[in-house]
């Protein structure tokens, strides 16, 4: 019988993962949101959660993307590609996930969910530009293979 073993990758594979996940699900959230918002003026309030979305990036999400982005600095290679983030931050993912399916379930999505997709995904997208800088300056440099 054959041991499962861990899918261990380099941590070049982890500084690519964490931004891509990131600016993947953040591009998922707009998009949703995007088409939650009403056509014509309601479209403005995109304006509104791209700065909601700045200030949960500065003031929020960049702490957690440079935790992370040191944690990961720090791993052998091998490391299990699910350690690319802590079971904390996991969990927070799945806890976000749940919130996101009871307000949908609670309320019929429309503007106000439209804006608060549109402002965490866009607080992702902008937070994970430390991610894709890192992974850059060390493969670029050669720092990491």
């Amino acid at each position: 019988m054959a041991l499962l073993t861990k899918p261990g990758v380099s941590r070049t594979v982890h500084l690519f993962a964490a931004p891509f996940l990131w600016t993947a699900i953040g591009g998922l959230l707009m998009a949703r949101g995007w088409g939650w918002l009403d056509p014509g003026r309601g479209r403005l309030l995109f304006l509104a959660a791209g700065l909601l979305g700045v200030l949960k990036s500065l003031f929020i999400l960049d702490k957690i993307a440079r935790r992370s982005l040191d944690r990961i600095i720090q791993f052998q290679d091998g490391t299990c590609l699910g350690a690319v983030y802590s079971w904390k931050t996991w969990l927070l993912v799945l806890l976000m996930m749940a919130a996101g399916i009871a307000l949908r379930s609670l309320t019929q999505p429309g503007p106000f969910i439209g804006i608060l997709y549109c402002a965490v995904g866009w607080s992702l997208c902008l937070s994970s530009r430390l991610g894709w800088r890192e992974w850059y300056r060390r493969v670029h440099h050669h720092e990491i293979a």
